[in-house]
């Protein structure tokens, strides 16, 4: 029965937009919202923040959303941020340039931009700069994976992941996926030569920041094997990271499960929170 209830809840988050239903009930009355913040030039390179009102110091997080690198709207994902927020953390969400106006890799170089921009302006919304947390779903997990295990982008807006990033959460992520299995991921992430610089496990040295991997044991789109051939990488390479398998979270679920009615699917928020926290100890 429960798995009929997880299938039916995954198919209303897939069918109904988070802006029409998670949005409308997310609760931010205790947080500060501005948006469509420009961090560089064009219009899907903006921002909007969520600050708990009245703190100083606080963590701050940015979350990357998923959409296979071809989809997707910051505005959509309220809901992720007001929840961030309501547990004390800066959160920021922002755009970045999608397919077909770009390929790889250019929405890293959007979101390492992103990352500058928040390192730079944290203190304006109350957050400590040096409590910098990355958090992705789906190809925003893949994107805040490269983000951390491949230097080179943070590098490109002077900031190093280890000096930098205080860990990073991947939801769902898919982090190594070749081959490909369809056309258009061929034509997002470029010819078969350089495939292997779109995975995030290609840089897995061990010397990254800690990462946190949550996936969901009966996620058909990106399967849990993802985490764990990543992780069993990080760990054999010295590195510091963590699984969380949720039992009754698919695809859609592990993320929707931040919002208050479905929670008890899966202790996303709870985790994700706690790992920023235990990341970013006040002094």
């Amino acid at each position: 029965m429960r798995t009929v209830i997880v299938g039916l809840v995954g198919s209303l988050l897939g069918a109904c937009s988070p802006t029409g239903f998670l949005n409308s009930i997310a609760d931010t009355s205790e947080t500060h919202i501005e948006r469509d913040i420009a961090y560089a030039d064009g219009p899907r390179r903006r921002l909007d923040v969520y600050a708990p009102r009245a703190v100083q110091g606080a963590p701050i997080a940015i979350f990357y959303y998923g959409g296979g690198w071809d989809s997707g709207a910051k505005e959509s994902y309220a809901f992720v941020a007001a929840a961030l927020a309501a547990e004390g953390i800066v959160t920021i969400v922002p755009d970045y340039r999608i397919y077909p106006e770009v390929r790889f890799p250019d929405f890293l170089i959007d979101a390492a931009l992103a990352a500058r921009w928040a390192k730079d302006n944290a203190p304006a919304y109350g957050a400590d700069p040096k409590r910098l947390v990355l958090v992705g779903h789906s190809a925003g997990a893949h994107i805040a994976a490269m983000l951390t295990l491949d230097r080179q982008w943070l590098a490109s807006v002077r900031l190093d992941a280890k000096r930098d990033i205080a860990g990073t959460v991947g939801m769902a992520g898919p982090y190594d996926f070749l081959p490909l299995k369809s056309d258009r991921l061929r034509e997002i992430l470029g010819p078969p030569e350089g495939l292997a610089q779109t995975q995030p496990i290609t840089f897995a040295d061990g010397t990254a920041p800690p990462m946190l991997l949550m996936t969901g044991k009966i996620d058909f789109t990106v399967g849990p094997a993802n985490s764990a051939r990543l992780a069993e990488k990080i760990t054999a390479n010295g590195g510091e990271v963590k699984v969380i398998v949720y039992p009754w979270a698919e695809h859609l679920l592990i993320l929707g499960a931040v919002a208050r009615p479905f929670r008890a699917f899966a202790p996303t928020l709870r985790d994700t929170a706690a790992f920023i926290k235990e990341r970013t100890p006040t002094l």
